[in-house]
């Protein structure tokens, strides 16, 4: 009795192991971050500047170019994922600390991509954190990790890139770390 419970567990492990290996080539698992309301999703849009998708939602217009450029902006834009169904989900996060997803989502303006990632789906608002994107359902996803290798490219390499940001350390030094012109932290 014992060593048949034994062969079948044995099958099943062996028959799962296999199915793991037989999984889509392509398949990746967002990684939870702990966050509340955060669910994993996968969602297929096409990648859009926000400020445009916005703007020819109300009015389709009122949109000129310099609310639609055509290459959304050229990474200076806030970017989201617009999906067949009509909903519109900013990107505001990806894998790099304090980093935002325009970088690895900027390539493939008005195309469409699937984005592997969590949507947080706070009450107040609902945002897209992408861990990882392609563009072919058939190809592996891409982890979205641009940022970090975009900002040692411009700035040098950095421990930590938003302590040493030049952007960060001006907007510091204009208006203090809380953003607040003459608050300091206390001693």
């Amino acid at each position: 009795m014992i060593q048949a419970e034994t062969r079948t567990r044995f099958a099943a492990a062996a028959l799962a192991g296999l199915a793991l290996l037989a999984a889509p080539h392509g398949a990746w698992a967002a990684e939870a971050w702990g966050i509340e309301h955060e669910k994993e999703v996968k969602l297929t849009g096409k990648v859009v500047d926000l400020l445009c998708a916005l703007r020819t939602a109300t009015d389709p217009k009122a949109a000129n170019a310099k609310d639609c450029p055509p290459d959304c902006g050229g990474g200076r834009r806030q970017l989201g994922l617009l999906t067949g169904a009509g909903k519109l989900h900013p990107a505001v996060k990806a894998n790099a600390d304090f980093a935002g997803a325009t970088v690895d989502l900027a390539p493939y303006c008005g195309r469409t991509v699937e984005v592997d990632g969590l949507l947080i789906a706070n009450p107040a608002a609902t945002l897209l954190m992408v861990q990882a994107l392609r563009t072919d359902p058939k190809a592996a996803f891409v982890k979205a990790d641009r940022f970090l290798a975009d900002w040692a490219r411009q700035n040098g390499k950095a421990e930590e890139w938003f302590r040493a940001d030049p952007k960060v350390k001006a907007a510091i030094a204009a208006d203090g770390v809380f953003g607040i012109r003459g608050l300091e932290p206390k001693p």
